[in-house]
């Protein structure tokens, strides 16, 4: 095979939206995927087969954009859609494998099957990809989308004896009237918790770090509402339990495993407690043992991710690219990459980014008139309608620049990160406004269904929950910064928010 643009590793939701966007622009690529079936990961995870992604199909609107907002599980593409396939909110895994097969067959993307990585080496410029039979295929570029491919495992003596979320029997049966520990407070481990409740004499969840709730954090990776009643049987006392402790030991004691742990928040004390099964669900990382020291990339986030720039590609291997899950480094714990409603818009911008639509920010977008009226409108069609500024606020935006013929430019759904780090390559010499929807200061907030909120627009600034906000730039700094109140629906076309627009933008443009 003649040398390519690119490789695609991995043929998920991330690797097959990827290679629609280089079919798009007319790229030579091959994807190659170690499954028999595209989407191999939700082929086995979540165990329990319900995504914690959710799908509204009956949201009242007909715009296809704004729709997106609460269609969490569809690839960008104007052919297949993930809420034909699945009335339910929260939807069966199995749904969403059938999804990807379709896509890939509406868009004819090519997939090589059965081609297992053993080495990624990178040569005189070239990557070559080596499958474990032996085959090899080069590219002058490569983008990694092969998710979390690694489990967490615990290290501590006795860990052998620990049963593994990606093996561990899901028969509840097996469980019944035993005591069980679940490692781990994510959603995995509350999804197994939750499973054993009814079948299970006690169920203990452990980890050293306190339970931490999507509701009260807005970060959609922490613990979700489908996957928490089982905090409900904690606090009323009905034999579950959730303990902030580390594991000092597990040792076998005739039929039962013992354990050693040391409690987080009770001044290093100790106690020993016996257990049936011991289930590790603690999570997953990237494994960078596919590569050779010739283009390994270094890791961060305690090597759970790769480190990368802020057009996503690795922070110290040239023209090597992570799509998916692996693009949340730069926003982890913050906004959505690690998840597909996120990184959708991700992948959508690194095709433009690695199609040079962004090689001089200043000519980009498109020249707008500039009647204050007419643009407060645009903006506030572009607050209540996108879906990219709406699912990763604060990390994407658009933007209002001033370009070098003296026009006004506008730029839909800018990844903020990577816009900033090139008008400082191309020198700040202009001025520009990012138009955003961000969460105020989160931190503030003691009870998340009780919030005090001043209704006077000049209190603004103030809201903690998802608003617009403005920020003019001059010259690479920032001049003025505008806030919206929140919206009751994050409508944003009502005439008084038009004229709140209107009246900021009269003398700055």
């Amino acid at each position: 095979m003649e040398d390519l643009d690119y490789i695609i590793v991995g043929a998920g939701p991330a690797g097959l939206q990827m290679a629609y966007f280089l079919a798009q622009s007319g790229k030579s690529y091959v994807m190659v995927e170690k499954g028999e079936k595209v989407g191999s990961f939700f082929r086995t995870y979540p165990r329990h087969r319900t995504l914690i992604s959710i799908n509204k199909k009956n949201t009242g609107f007909t715009d296809p954009e704004m729709n997106l907002r609460w269609d969490w599980n569809s690839l960008l593409n104007d052919k297949v859609q993930y809420t034909d396939y699945s009335d339910r909110y929260f939807p069966d895994a199995d749904s969403l494998c059938d999804y990807l097969e379709d896509f890939t067959a509406a868009h004819q993307l090519p997939v090589k099957h059965g081609f297992e990585v053993a080495n990624i080496s990178k040569t005189a410029g070239q990557f070559a990809v080596t499958s474990q039979a032996g085959e090899t295929l080069n590219a002058k570029k490569l983008i990694v989308a092969s998710g979390f491919n690694a489990e967490n495992a615990l290290d501590c003596p006795g860990s052998e004896l620990v049963e593994r979320y990606s093996t561990f029997d899901t028969n509840p049966d097996k469980y019944l009237n035993k005591r069980v520990l679940i490692l781990g407070k994510g959603n995995s481990a509350f999804e197994v918790a939750d499973s054993l409740v009814e079948t299970a004499a006690s169920v203990h969840l452990c980890s050293n770090r306190s339970v931490k709730l999507a509701w009260e954090s807005h970060y959609v990776g922490d613990v979700r509402a489908v996957n928490n009643n089982f905090l409900d049987t904690y606090q009323l006392k009905s034999q579950n339990v959730v303990l902030d402790a580390d594991i000092a030991s597990i040792s076998k004691e005739g039929d039962q495993l013992r354990v050693d742990i040391v409690y987080s928040h009770a001044m290093g004390e100790t106690r020993t407690i016996y257990y049936d099964h011991i289930i590790s669900a603690i999570g997953f990382r990237f494994d960078d043992s596919i590569f050779d020291d010739s283009c390994k990339p270094q890791l961060c986030v305690k090597k759970k991710f790769p480190a990368l720039n802020p057009d996503w590609s690795s922070s110290n291997v040239d023209d090597l690219y992570f799509a998916g899950v692996l693009m949340h480094s730069l926003d982890y714990k913050k906004t959505m990459s690690g998840f597909i409603h996120g990184f959708r818009y991700n992948i959508k911008a690194l095709a433009a980014i690695l199609d040079q639509q962004f090689a001089d920010v200043k000519t980009c977008g498109d020249a707008i008139e500039l009647p204050t009226l007419a643009l407060a409108e645009h903006l506030g069609q572009r607050l209540t309608l996108s879906s990219a500024i709406f699912l990763q606020p604060g990390f994407f935006g658009d933007v209002l620049l001033q370009s070098t013929d003296g026009k006004m430019r506008y730029i839909n759904d800018v990844p903020l990160n990577y816009f900033y780090q090139q008008q400082k390559a191309q020198g700040f010499d202009g001025r520009f406004f990012t138009i955003s929807l961000e969460y105020g200061d989160w931190s503030l907030v003691n009870d998340p269904f009780k919030i005090d909120r001043d209704p006077d627009p000049s209190q603004a600034h103030l809201a903690e929950y998802i608003h617009p906000i403005i920020r003019e730039y001059v010259n690479g700094e920032v001049k003025d910064t505008f806030h919206l109140a929140e919206d009751l629906e994050n409508v944003y076309t009502r005439a008084v928010f038009t004229q709140l627009l209107q009246d900021f933008l009269v003398g700055k443009l």
